[in-house]
């Protein structure tokens, strides 16, 4: 357990956060300092081949070490961090043995983690947690991926006797930011399947995952004095708020769970010449999600015919549900399946409301389902992990390279 701590709290006090205003790869300078220390941890433990390139994605081979054919697998995680909260000076906590009471994150500024709120802390009751100090996210999205995957592979190096098949490993950057595998190179990982290392509370294994779009709607207005500004003005602010009006407002992130689809409004601005928002647009059925995007199209064309062709509206695909590539090689999942049970844990089986780097990869041509990597909040102040989730997902890890080999 302390050598996944200490790995783990070693990466998550460097800062990767990326940003989705910067065109380069990584989006941010400071992912190279968590990279190169992985490329370096990687060589350092025994796997072969490692190269890190120029985007600063991370490759490395644990050699088979057995004779028979049997198929190549990955393991995937991201060592970005979301833009949405501060991941610059992270100072973890640790709480042993935890009492299933509230948790004081930062007495200052009175910040609580607490189970009445986040009921999911309920089944950690006697665990070893690991949280944040309230003031910047953790970074278990997927600092905590990458510390089982390294810290599996280590295991897998001093145990010989676990007969295994070559393993491939690759990280990557800027996942939160939607570009984690836009430059990953499948034919060069040379995995027949891959497993990404980046779901939240332990059990999850996911194969479906939203379709997904981003939208902006910019409006032009006309600025006349209030006073004379009848039949003139065209206050860009009311169009802005007309068109969001018509949304339906059920259809929202906090209205939605399970397969149910949404439109979220994340950005705006405006002032009466101009005004713009932008949204993303998701849903698990591909006809659904065609229809989202539809309406946005229908309602800009019926504003336009009303106030004189204001709104320009750009709709960009961002990915799809990888369920399509997913289900022809279904004993993948089965094999993830059958790892958990052997190592004493009940799978959860359901889609992802989100997306991850697996869903663009599974369209690239390498079938990448999704496993817990035992975090929960991500994304914010009162993200957390138990430590005894992220040892399943390490001797998950182990059990599948075991099961590939011996099964198939």
């Amino acid at each position: 357990m302390q050598q996944l701590i200490d790995r783990f709290l070693s990466y998550v006090k460097i800062d990767t956060q990326s940003d989705p205003n910067s065109e380069t790869t990584p989006s941010t300078e400071k992912q190279w300092n968590l990279a190169t220390e992985l490329a370096y941890e990687l060589e350092r433990i025994g796997l072969k081949d490692v190269i890190i390139d120029d985007n600063s994605y991370i490759m490395a081979t644990l050699p088979k070490n057995i004779e028979k054919e049997v198929p190549v697998i990955g393991f995937i995680a991201h060592f970005d961090t979301t833009p949405d909260f501060s991941g610059t000076n992270v100072n973890p906590q640790i709480i042993d043995d935890y009492d299933g009471k509230d948790i004081i994150l930062n007495k200052e500024k009175n910040i609580i983690l607490s189970p009445e709120y986040f009921d999911d802390l309920k089944q950690y009751e006697g665990q070893t947690l690991i949280t944040t100090d309230g003031t910047t996210l953790l970074g278990a999205d997927d600092k905590a991926g990458i510390a089982e995957i390294i810290t599996a592979m280590e295991y897998l190096v001093e145990h010989p006797e676990i007969e295994h098949g070559d393993i491939k490993i690759g990280f990557t950057p800027d996942e939160e930011i939607g570009r984690g595998a836009q430059k990953f190179n499948t034919e060069k990982f040379g995995a027949d399947w891959a497993y990404t290392m980046d779901g939240s509370q332990i059990g999850e294994l996911e194969y479906e995952n939203f379709n997904a779009a981003s939208a902006k709607v910019v409006i032009k207005g006309k600025s006349v004095h209030p006073g004379y500004a009848k039949g003139k003005m065209i206050n860009a602010i009311s169009i802005a708020t007309e068109f969001m009006g018509i949304l339906p407002p059920e259809e929202t992130p906090q209205n939605t769970s399970g397969r149910e689809g949404f439109f979220h409004v994340h950005h705006m601005q405006g002032e009466i010449e101009h005004a713009e928002f932008e949204l993303i647009i998701r849903d698990h059925d591909r006809e659904h999600f065609e229809k989202r995007k539809n309406l946005l199209k229908k309602i800009a064309e019926k504003l336009n015919t009303t106030y004189g062709n204001c709104i320009q509206l750009e709709i960009k695909d961002q990915y799809f549900n990888m369920r399509e590539k997913i289900e022809p090689v279904f004993h993948i999942v089965e094999i993830a399946k059958s790892a958990m049970e052997e190592v004493g844990i009940s799978p959860i089986i359901k889609p992802i409301r989100g997306g991850t780097d697996g869903s663009q990869l599974s369209y690239m041509g390498l079938p990448c389902p999704n496993i817990f990597a035992g975090g929960h909040n991500f994304h914010g102040k009162y993200e957390y992990v138990p430590v005894e989730s992220m040892q399943k997902a390490v001797e998950v890890i182990v059990k599948i390279c075991e099961l590939t080999a011996s099964k198939i």
